[in-house]
This record gives C-alpha cells, sequence and structure tokens, in this order.
C-alpha cells in the first residue's frame, strides 16, 4: 500500500467526511479500512454512499444485487469487496454454490443469475455496447431496459470503491478475515491453476 494514503479517523478526516464515517461507524461498529483511507476526499466518499443507497433501491432485488457487486469485485480483483460481499451473501443465507461459483468466476447454475451475470461482464467488456446474443439472454430472464440500466448504477457504483480500495491498498478487516478472497494464480506451464480460484477460506 502506498504510504501516501492515511488512515483517518472521524476526529482527523476532512470536515465534510466525518457525518459520513460517523454513520458508518454506527452501523458497522468500526470504521472499515476501506472508508477511512477513502475519506481523504470526501467527495469520493459522498458520491460512493449516495450511489450505493440509490442502487439499494433500484429494480434489482438484493440477491441480484450482490451478483452484479461480486461479478465486478472479482473481475477487478478488490480482495476488500469480495470478502465484504461474500459476508453479506452468507448473512442472507445464500447456497454455497452460488457464493462459491461467484468467488470463482464461473457460470451459475441459476439461469435468472447467471444472464445478470453475463450481462454485466459484457457492459464491462464492451463498455456498454452489449453484443446482441447478450442483450437477447438478459431480456429472455425476464430482465428489462431499467434492469439494464440499473446494471450501469451498480457497475458506476462497485467501480469507485473498488478501484479506490485498490489504489489505497486497503487491507481487510479482522471481522472479515474468515471470507478472505485471493486472485486466481497464472496458469502453470501445464496449462493447469495451481489451486482452485477466489475458494472461501473457513466459511
Amino acid at each position: 500500500m502506498s504510504t501516501a494514503f492515511l488512515h483517518h479517523r472521524p476526529e482527523t478526516a476532512p470536515l465534510a467526511s466525518r457525518a459520513t464515517m460517523e454513520a458508518i461507524r454506527q452501523k458497522f461498529g468500526y470504521v472499515p479500512a476501506a472508508v477511512a483511507l477513502m475519506a481523504e476526499s470526501p467527495e469520493l466518499l459522498s458520491a460512493f454512499t449516495r450511489a450505493g443507497a440509490l442502487f439499494e433501491r433500484s429494480s434489482l432485488d438484493e440477491l441480484e444485487r450482490e451478483v452484479l457487486v461480486l461479478t465486478i469485485a472479482t473481475r477487478n480483483e478488490c480482495h476488500v469487496c469480495v470478502a465484504l460481499h461474500t459476508a453479506v451473501l452468507t448473512r442472507m443465507g445464500a447456497p454455497g454454490n452460488l457464493v462459491d461459483a461467484l468467488r470463482a468466476g464461473r457460470p451459475l447454475t441459476d439461469p435468472r443469475l447467471e444472464a445478470l451475470r453475463t450481462f454485466t461482464v459484457a457492459v464491462l467488456d464492451s463498455a456498454g455496447a452489449v453484443p446482441a446474443d447478450r442483450w437477447a439472454a438478459f431480456t429472455a430472464a425476464g430482465f428489462t431496459t431499467r434492469h439494464a440500466l440499473d446494471v450501469v448504477l451498480g457497475v458506476g457504483t462497485f467501480t469507485l470503491s473498488t478501484l479506490a480500495n485498490r489504489l489505497t491498498g486497503a487491507e481487510l478487516d479482522p471481522p472479515l478475515a474468515s471470507f478472505a478472497w485471493h486472485p486466481a494464480p497464472a496458469p502453470t506451464p501445464t496449462g493447469r491453476m495451481s489451486h482452485s480460484v477466489g475458494q472461501i477460506d473457513a466459511v
């Protein structure tokens, strides 16, 4: 992590960040390291928290939102976000095979959720110019144009956090240690992976 970034407390952060940090501390019982680092920019912290609140009110349900977030977090290799949202899914009682597949970037067995996952990847890969086959699969799964725009909202929201967390080198908070995740290792010369991708540690 670059030493240029400071871990702020609500008492030491820029004034415009303090109320947001205190609200987050009340919610979680502590100030996550990612928030403490992001607080250096009150505008970034505010943009992320406000966009996150709007995303929670979107047309995607809670499980669909978490599918989108983990798809972005694994793609952007944000270990903090993967651990946090693994914890969220675990508290929700999501099936273990769903969580494992999302952490590994594998296809999902639920057709609707898989359509959402692949549509999200297509939005990212194509910078929004989603190919016709991905559109067809998305709408065939029952999603609408509003859902599609709310995917963009989710992509924007969690691109902010994943990139900020990687830039600042945000570390994993102790309460999330059992949900730790690491990106896939590089393939061996034989083309085989040395271990499974995104395996949940002690969940």
